[in-house]
């Protein structure tokens, strides 16, 4: 049976305290969100309980999953809950975020501006100015690629902006990026590695992997959500209090509206909006308005495909491409279609069930 371990260390010096027996165990990683990572640790003694006790502190613990001696997961420790049952059996119930959650628990409290700098640079910047603070460096890497987009921000210390807020939406503009925190182990040193990867997309993977149902794929489930879909949209930005006589009124983006009834190919007006408090250039709340719109034209469909383990797919596909054939009384036709691995779940084996792996698609 493939062997996962779970491994408990200090945040902000990456020293082992201790590897834990963990059961239930569940992880997902994702381009685009934070990934999370959950499980039970049985307490059958006194002697674990207290290695748990000393190792297992929400906020100050990062934890690493190794399968098969490899990295598979990294992040930090949230959360843990100590419950007993009626026969006094103890287990501690955990649950961590990924990396770029620790992002989310720090704050800008400076003024930074850039002008016409690469946006990937201003997110290196960003990362290098939060891990410059004593208390704040967590070992974020990076590499030296460039966006060729340029950009103009400015982020005030009175907006008290998060960090990962900041990143997310540099990249959620026109012309924008993807970014994630991936963990792995250097081969040459055994080190663990946090890297941050951008990419507008961020795609891995040299060839593509083939999935068939029947097959390698169990099962699938295929949503298709017009709740979130849009053709005309606006969005509103920062509010203009300069003026103490006249209305403080927010700056609003141009209206992005079809022109025609046949424009609109069929689909009726749907219209949809965003706000972005603290943008104060119209330039800039216009290229919002137009990613956003880009990205609520269609019905929102991100199919899951559930597969057994076969030793090809690895967390390190994230962005990868694949090939996916499905053919049964839905796809009569038979369906074979490019797709996007966005985000990835994993089950480890348990007693009576198999290792197995969720992938969430983006059509490619």
């Amino acid at each position: 049976m493939t062997a996962y371990r779970v491994l408990f260390c200090d945040l902000l010096t990456d020293q082992l305290l201790d590897a834990l027996p963990v059961e239930q165990l569940a992880l997902d990683d994702w381009i685009g969100k934070t990934g999370s990572m959950s499980g039970t640790i049985p307490l059958p003694n006194a002697g674990l309980a207290a290695r748990a006790r000393h190792c297992v502190v929400p906020g100050r613990t990062a934890v690493w999953v190794e399968r098969d001696r490899d990295i598979w997961w990294g992040g930090i420790l949230w959360t843990s809950e100590i419950t007993s049952t009626e026969r006094g059996f103890l287990s501690l119930r955990i649950q961590a975020g990924g990396w770029d959650s620790y992002l989310d628990h720090r704050i800008l409290w400076e003024t930074k501006s850039y002008r016409q700098v690469d946006q990937y640079d201003i997110v290196r910047d960003l990362i290098d100015h939060a891990q410059s603070i004593p208390g704040g460096n967590l070992r974020i890497t990076y590499g030296e690629e460039k966006s060729k987009v340029l950009r103009d921000r400015t982020y005030s210390k009175f907006d008290l902006h998060k960090y990962r807020d900041l990143i997310a939406q540099l990249g959620g503009v026109e012309d924008g990026f993807e970014w994630r925190i991936t963990s792995y182990r250097k081969s040459e040193t055994g080190e663990r590695i946090k890297r941050m990867q951008l990419g507008a997309p961020i795609r891995t993977g040299a060839s593509e992997i083939v999935l068939d149902h029947p097959g390698p794929v169990i099962s699938y489930s295929w949503p298709i959500d017009a709740t979130t879909m849009a053709n005309a949209w606006r969005c509103r930005g920062a509010t203009d209090n300069s003026n103490a006589v006249a209305d403080s009124v927010p700056l609003m983006s141009a209206l992005l509206e079809p022109s025609s009834e046949e424009s609109l190919a069929g689909w009726p007006r749907l219209d949809g909006s965003s706000d972005y408090t603290t943008v104060e250039r119209l330039a800039t709340l216009d290229a919002h308005a137009r990613a956003d719109l880009a990205q609520a034209r269609a019905p929102r469909t991100i199919p899951q495909v559930t597969v057994y383990m076969d030793g090809r797919i690895t967390p390190a596909l994230l962005g990868a491409t694949i090939r996916l054939r499905i053919r049964d009384l839905w796809w009569a036709e038979g369906l074979t279609q490019r797709y996007r691995i966005v985000g990835l779940a994993i089950a480890p084996p348990e007693r009576g069930h198999a290792e197995t792996a969720k992938l969430f698609l983006e059509a490619d």
